[in-house]
């Protein structure tokens, strides 16, 4: 590729960024304007350091800091390191002796066979086997489980636990090993740190040695003296930390990490790098990519399905869900790259010999790591494989795409020395 064409390309990777900026900006105004936003612990602090606010989940979030664009910010957290205020996340406890079982009930992990202070990605399912939301579960042990949900969906979910934890403590032989309860840990904060740096910054301020630490496990250790919940683990795809702080010490801790003066420090990063990131990681967002009506299967999920809890009736929806994996989905979630121009999400798909309408995009953004167009979305069975040419409504013109296996930018978990 010529140099005329790679400036070409980054600077309309910048303009459709940007873009995508003012249309996350968009959705959340319309979303929250008749609600009283809510501030995470770190609200003050963001305004102090010239973020751009914005609704988010209820929330009013960082989408950009200063004249640090978003396109800057995201290969700054591939390349470096970079921090997400994710305090707006619901974080709960579920304890109690029979916690192990009312959590698999809900979802379809294997929550028995895994490991203390290892977590997996789950789902709550509703009877229909839809996705009432995706969730983080960290098992500290079997009767003591940490949690972490959607801030989007904290109504809905709240409730369905409420609910659920009702028929589970009267019903004697489901809670016949004890009863089970729900904290919400209001007013922590949860700060992900992320990039190939994110180790060495956070080595600086913690004694534990965080080679030991593993992707996808997590450990109690003191940040500066102040004892965190440190998952590995995060949305971008590199390499990364979830640090749940103690409400008193969130912005203590927050500053220490992204502190010049502090040795190695993480550029402070929103909304708008955040979305390209997970998405070139082929990661979903609820709300768009998933939703009620969408199976696990059909998401492209069926991992989260432990092959052990393939049973009837071991979790809530299953009927759906096993039948599904037998005989095969109507839909399924692919990734795109897409000719010309990015296609958002809404955008119809179509099959590119007979041009019927054969899907939907949820997610589409220019990626800055690659300088293509990516998106996900749901097509019909048959037109999944990936290699397959389909057309993209895109600005009222048929665009060509072809589907891709996610994810799009290779994922860089540490899972141990070479």
């Amino acid at each position: 590729m010529s140099l005329a064409s790679k400036t070409f390309l980054r600077a309309s990777t910048i303009r459709a960024i940007s873009t995508q900026c003012v249309c996350i900006r968009q959705r959340a105004l319309a979303s929250s304007a008749t609600s009283q936003l809510l501030k995470t612990g770190l609200y003050d602090f963001h305004v102090s350091h010239g973020a751009k606010m914005v609704p988010f989940a209820g929330y009013s979030m960082p989408l950009a800091y200063g004249d640090v664009g978003a396109v800057s910010s995201h290969n700054h957290v591939r390349t470096k390191v970079g921090l997400f205020d994710v305090g707006h996340m619901v974080q709960s406890n579920f304890t109690g002796p029979s916690a192990t079982e009312f959590l698999e009930w809900l979802t379809p992990s294997a929550l028995s066979s895994l490991d203390n202070f290892s977590s997996t990605l789950s789902v709550l399912l509703n009877d229909k086997g839809g996705i009432l939301d995706d969730l983080i579960i960290c098992k500290h042990s079997n009767d003591a489980f940490y949690v972490v949900t959607n801030a989007g969906r904290r109504t809905e979910d709240l409730a369905w636990f409420e609910q659920k934890i009702q028929e589970w403590n009267s019903n004697s032989a489901k809670s016949s090993k004890g009863k089970v309860e729900m904290k919400v840990m209001e007013d922590w904060g949860l700060v992900a740190l992320q990039g190939p740096e994110a180790a060495r910054c956070l080595q600086q301020h913690v004694k534990d040695d965080l080679t030991k630490l593993l992707f996808g496990q997590s450990l109690y250790a003191e940040v500066a003296g102040v004892k965190c919940h440190i998952a590995r683990g995060g949305y971008t795809g590199e390499d990364g930390f979830e640090i749940s702080i103690p409400p008193q010490d969130t912005v203590k801790i927050t500053d220490l990490l992204t502190n010049p003066a502090s040795g190695s420090h993480a550029q402070l990063t929103g909304l708008g790098a955040r979305d390209s990131l997970r998405l070139e990681a082929g990661m979903c967002l609820y709300g768009h990519d998933l939703n009620e009506d969408i199976t696990p299967v059909e998401a492209g999920l069926s991992w989260v399905v432990a092959k052990s809890r393939r049973q009837p009736g071991a979790f809530i929806g299953s009927e759906t869900i096993l039948q599904q994996l037998k005989d095969g989905p109507t839909k399924r979630r692919v990734g795109f790259v897409v000719e010309d121009a990015p296609a958002r999400e809404g955008a119809k798909i179509f099959a590119a010999n007979s041009q019927e309408e054969i899907g939907v995009v949820t997610s589409g953004i220019p990626s800055p790591t690659l300088s293509q167009n990516i998106a996900m979305g749901y097509v019909q069975s048959g037109h999944h494989k990936k290699g397959t040419e389909v057309l993209i409504d895109v600005r009222k013109k048929l665009r060509k795409a072809t589907v891709k296996t996610m994810p799009f930018v290779p994922t860089k978990y540490w899972k141990g020395p070479e």
